[in-house]
């Protein structure tokens, strides 16, 4: 009987076994919670760590060992690098790329999804399988011949370059129409006797229905084109068109780093996806649970 947990002794009342049973539960509850703090902790500890960098002059950035408490050069630090990588004006320009990219990329999604599940036309599988390849096809390896399209159109330096080639998603296509694919074809049947089109059954029926899907993809595709920075690098070359990413870059001085303003200018990057997150974290959250969707 050596072997056998105590809670699952036959010859122990069962008071006693519902006892070790709860201490059981409750063991693996505080386990589980140690976890996650130290995951929170492994997480959150780069980013305290810039936010104190971004709070201190050179002199004791430099200090070893290093300070890991706050100082007294915040608004100092900020103020510096709104000035000299004209945060103001990439930050804003970052919020429109993001914003278009997300908004694009779920507008076509859905289209194009909505297509491949609701009409019946030549190669439907073999479309969508050639979208769906393209995943295998990074921004990086296509973006040669991207910038050449982008450069015969006159979008070099244009919120047209930086957003519009951008927007083409396979995954998003492929997780709307797997969504589509669970909505029950009877709605589909009903809406046509009642008349309405192909488009009012997508805007009044299924748009409403894919509300949480719509919300944790805008999460996602939002802050992918808020980090964007290899292609926004390419086309732009003019301040007025450049984005936060670049703005930090900018700072990165290889001779005299000044990684204090540096550092507060990573965090005025960081908060506009932060912030969209903790508003947005109830649809996300629920859009990702709800597994039939």
């Amino acid at each position: 009987m050596t072997g056998v947990p105590p809670h699952a002794r036959p010859g122990l009342p069962v008071q006693t076994r519902a006892l070790w049973a709860r201490r059981r539960q409750a063991l693996g509850r505080v386990v589980v919670h140690l976890l996650l703090l130290a995951s929170i902790a492994v997480i959150a500890f780069p980013l305290y760590y810039v936010f104190v960098l971004s709070t201190q002059s050179m002199e004791e950035v430099m200090v070893r060992p290093t300070i890991l408490r706050p100082s007294t050069h915040l608004i100092e630090n900020y103020v510096a690098a709104w000035t000299q990588a004209g945060m103001g004006r990439k930050l804003m320009n970052s919020l429109g790329v993001a914003v278009a990219i997300a908004l694009g990329k779920i507008v076509i999604s859905l289209l194009s999804a909505f297509a491949i599940v609701y009409f019946r036309f030549a190669l439907r599988k073999v479309v969508f399988w050639m979208v769906f390849v393209t995943l295998m096809l990074p921004v990086e390896v296509r973006i040669v011949a991207t910038y050449q399209v982008v450069s015969n159109l006159g979008w070099l330096n244009s919120y047209y370059g930086l957003t519009i080639p951008l927007m083409a998603s396979a995954t998003a296509t492929f997780l709307f129409r797997q969504f589509l694919q669970t909505v029950p074809g009877e709605l589909a049947e009903a809406a046509q006797l009642d008349g309405a089109g192909p488009m009012r059954f997508l805007w009044s029926i299924l748009l409403p229905l894919s509300v949480t899907n719509v919300a944790a993809l805008f999460v996602v595709l939002f802050v992918y084109g808020w980090n964007q920075y290899l292609w926004p690098l390419m086309i732009t070359h003019t301040e007025e068109m450049q984005v936060a990413v670049i703005g930090i870059r900018q700072l990165v001085n290889p001779e005299l780093p000044q990684w204090n303003i540096t550092m507060a200018a990573a965090m005025m990057t960081l908060l506009p996806p932060v912030l969209v997150i903790v508003f947005m974290q109830r649809w996300f959250v629920q859009g990702l649970m709800e597994s039939e969707k």
